[in-house]
């Protein structure tokens, strides 16, 4: 299966529910897998797949924050549905400081968790799209040589082909030509989206 294939994963204790949960998603096309336990799921577990959580709080073994907690270590950015029928104030909000992304309580909506559901998916698409236009960018910076990387600092900072020639002391149709080149190495068709590109890649041009 393709790690870009969305997957809903519910992590409960509860059969019934996990069945349940599995008819509700499927019903709406949704690929669905479920899990008995924490530690079946960390078993299982692949960073690279794709989708979000649908966890239970309270489990015999890890509990739902603790298996949060575990995928935070983990480096997981899979978005987090809870469930609990045990749902209280401070559960919720270390839930939501943990990075999930709803608390939901049993019985729930039937609409409202679809929804829920489906926003998960959305955010699990819109970080993975960002995470490969951000290794994009650093793989293109990466591939710049050392002159071309000097010119780009420059020419972020704002400097005119004729200081930057100046303070590297080549000419100016040298200048030209690494940025050109760079321009072609980095993907970009214009000054401001090269701009763009290095502000907001994760990395410095230096």
């Amino acid at each position: 299966m393709s790690p870009d294939a969305q997957t809903v994963f519910v992590v409960d204790d509860d059969k019934s529910l996990r069945d349940s949960l599995r008819w509700l998603l499927e019903s709406i096309r949704l690929q669905v897998e479920t899990f008995d336990s924490a530690e079946s799921f960390i078993g299982a577990f692949d960073p690279l797949r794709s989708g979000c959580l649908v966890l239970d709080v309270r489990m015999p073994g890890l509990s739902g924050p603790e298996l949060m907690d575990r995928l935070n270590r983990l480096g997981s950015s899979l978005p987090i549905i809870f469930l609990s029928a045990h749902g209280d104030v401070p559960l919720a909000v270390r839930a939501m400081k943990g990075g999930a992304v709803d608390f939901l309580q049993k019985p729930y909506n039937n609409q409202l968790f679809i929804e829920r559901v489906r926003e998960a998916l959305d955010r699990d698409l819109r970080q993975r799209q960002e995470r490969r236009r951000h290794d994009g960018v650093s793989a293109s910076l990466a591939a710049l040589s050392e002159r071309e990387r000097q010119v780009l600092e420059r020419v972020v900072a704002g400097k005119s082909n004729k200081v930057i020639a100046r303070e590297l002391d080549i000419s100016h149709k040298t200048v030209e030509a690494h940025r050109s080149r760079l321009m072609q190495k980095m993907g970009a068709s214009s000054f401001a989206e090269l701009l763009q590109m290095v502000l907001t890649g994760g990395e410095q041009a230096a």
